[in-house]
């Protein structure tokens, strides 16, 4: 793969991997015993019924975003260590060279199209 694309991706997942960190910032705290989990704060609205209710719906929809958000971190942070290692860019079904294109669209695949395409139907 072409250095300065190498590089561009990498620029482009250290700047992913921070928007994810400052979204799950904004309503979870990290776990301080797992840098990679974080626990979504549940919100304080008040002790009236109606306040406990949207609380708890607050809640049940931030741990449903904090997962999501957990998730594409992980994968760009596995990404970046693939880059480190010498292996990104190469797919783990097939061993060829993912296509820049695919890799400028999703910097965190893992796969080719025709593996991604045989392994999801």
């Amino acid at each position: 793969m072409d250095k300065n694309i190498l590089k561009t991706l990498e620029e482009k997942l250290v700047e992913e991997k921070a928007k994810l960190e400052e979204e799950l910032g904004g309503f979870a705290q990290r776990n301080p015993q797992n840098a990679d989990d974080f626990n979504a704060d549940f919100p304080q609205l008040g002790d009236k019924e109606d306040e406990n209710a949207s609380e708890v719906a607050e809640y049940s929809k931030d741990l449903t975003v904090e997962r999501t958000l957990e998730a594409s971190l992980r994968d760009v942070k596995k990404a970046l260590e693939r880059i480190q290692d010498g292996t990104y860019g190469t797919c783990k079904y097939c061993g060829k060279v993912i296509d820049e294109k695919r890799l400028m669209a999703r910097p965190t695949s893992t796969s080719c199209i025709d593996c991604k395409k045989l392994f999801t139907e």
